[in-house]
Order: C-alpha cells, then structure tokens, then sequence
C-alpha cells in the first residue's frame, strides 16, 4: 500500500540545495579521571543530495552514530555547523527537527503500548493534528495493519524494526535516516523493507542509510560517504567510489595439481585457491593479466581457464579504512 502524499512538515519553503549540509562537525568527549579527551568527530563535511539515497558507512566506533545522534538533537556539537533541509540545527532547532525522522538502531519502545497507541502518540508529540494523522495508513504500507492492535511486546524482531520506521514517519518528514535498519532482520523481512524504502524515495524523500550489510548499500545507494576514526575518507557517486580499487584480482586455473613451490611472481601477491587454481592480486599499474600468464607459462604450467574477479564495495571499505 502506497502512502499518499499529505501534510508535510512546513518545511517545504526552504527548497534546500542539500537535504543535509554537515560543514566542520566536531564532536569531543571529555575524558574520565585523567584520560585523555576523546575526539569523536574530526571536523567532518557531508553533503547529502536531495531525493537520494545516501550511505553513510563506516566500522564500529568511526562516528557514525555520532553524527546521527547530533543531527537527531541527542548530542550537542562541540564546533562546526550542520543544516537539516536547509535549516540550521542551532539557529532553527524546530523545524531541523521536524524535517527529519530517525530509525534508531536500538530497538525500544514500552512493551504494553500497541503500534496504534504508539502511533498516536508519536504523532502527538510531533503537533499533527488528529484529523491529519496516516496512522492506519502507514501501518499498513510497513505490513503491521493487521498487529495494530497487539501489545508490542509480542511482535517479533523484525516487525518491530517495521514499527520503529512507521514511528519515524508519522510527520512525513522529507528526510529519513536509518541506523542499522534490517539488523537481525531475516532476507524477506529486510526485502519488504527495501521495497518500503525505494518506495519512499521514489516520492521525493531523501533516504540516509547506516549498514553493516555492505552489498545492500552498493545495490541501494546513490552516494556513499566512508567514516573512519572521525573522518571522512571517501564521499562521491557510487559508481565513482567503485572505479577507485586499486587491486584487481586473476583467477588462473591449471591443467594439472600443481606441485612444488609456486613460482615466483612478485610483485604481485598469490594466494592458493585449490590444488589447481590460484587467485593473483595485483595493482593496475604494477602490470596487466598477460604478464602475469606469460610468467606462469615460463615456469611450465599448463592454464586451463582464466577469470577475473569484480571489485564491490567490501574491497573499497577495507582499502580506505585500513589505510585510514
């Protein structure tokens, strides 16, 4: 079921370049007896496109959560500006807030509310007047109509992830930001949600989107921006980001076991798939895949079958943050 497009957040006039717009965003947390401060947010830029679907992607501990939870009004900054649909969260705290919904990665609600009282509320404590209120509405587009009415302590897991996104909703606020969304979702819950996602987005709303599950954000996301030790070490087009891997991958298959010690082939780095196949890493400018056979053929070695590997999203995370 498709949400129709009703009251908005009165947020709409300021026709923002940007759905966000983070510039120099430090967050430092004092240390405890005696220990050094902690510097959460190294003074990071993000520039959120409107009407994209946006990755924000990163290792345990990078800043992610940091960064949502100032935008969320959760955590104070300690220097830098950020702009949420065009206002500032300082200057025009209200209307930062009402323009955007956040899906928490901790799942908490009070276990004897149902989603519908739970609903309600949240659309109360947004202002949304009763007669404008999509309750039923969003209930049913996130598949939780026919559980309107049960406590919430007996949804399961992944219907509560459902619930936390319809919470987030109630407002329709023109951005919406997911911190670990489909966590301990199982593949068909996490597909509704995708489809529920794309759906929202296809309708103007801006989606930022946390994950660990780095296939989904290749595969959903427009641009990505990589968060390490907090600071921003990649932010461009998906695609873009993709074409930067600097390693290329030859899976080259012999005739024959091989036996013996491999022949050398430095520079480039082998590592044994199988008796009869290797995998060899190298980086493009280091060499191509005809001298990589030409040497495997001046050793003696018969090649049944060569293929190449396609970089995806893990490749780009584990270079640019191990480098970080």
């Amino acid at each position: 079921m498709a949400l129709s497009p009703t009251r908005a957040a009165d947020t709409t006039a300021a026709n923002p370049q940007y759905a966000i717009e983070v510039r120099g965003l430090k967050k430092t947390y004092k240390g405890e007896k005696g220990e050094p401060d902690k510097e959460a947010l190294k003074g990071i830029d993000l520039l959120i496109p409107r009407g994209s679907i946006f990755g924000l992607l990163g290792p345990n501990g990078a800043g992610k959560s940091t960064c949502i939870n100032i935008l969320a009004g959760l955590v104070r900054k300690t220097a830098g500006t950020a702009r949420i649909w065009g206002f500032d969260i300082d200057r025009n705290p209200r209307n930062a807030k009402v323009s955007i919904g956040i899906v928490p990665q901790e799942i908490y609600f009070d276990a004897f509310f149902t989603p519908r009282e739970m609903m309600e509320l949240q659309a109360g404590l947004y202002g949304v007047p009763p007669e404008e209120r999509r309750t039923e509405e969003i209930l049913a587009a996130v598949h939780l109509l026919d559980k309107a009415d049960a406590y919430s302590r007996t949804l399961s897991g992944g219907m509560k992830r459902r619930l936390l996104v319809a919470k987030a909703m109630v407002h329709n606020p023109p951005i919406l930001v997911l911190d670990e969304p489909t966590a301990g979702v199982d593949v068909e819950l996490r597909q509704q949600l995708w489809d529920y996602v794309r759906e929202l987005n296809a309708r103007g709303v801006t989606i930022v989107l946390t994950t660990h599950y780095l296939e989904e954000a290749e595969e959903l996301c427009d641009e990505i921006a990589i968060i390490n030790h907090g600071e921003v070490v990649a932010a461009e087009p998906t695609r873009k980001l993709l074409s930067r891997v600097d390693e290329k991958v030859v899976v080259v298959e012999f005739r024959e076991p091989l036996a013996g010690p491999m022949p050398d082939l430095a520079p480039f780095r082998v590592a044994p798939r199988d008796d009869r196949t290797i995998a060899v890493s190298y980086a493009p400018g280091s060499g191509d895949v005809m001298a990589i056979l030409d040497r495997l053929r001046a050793a003696g070695l018969e090649i049944a079958d060569v293929t190449t590997e396609q970089s995806d999203l893990e490749d780009i995370f584990l270079q640019l943050t191990r480098k970080a």
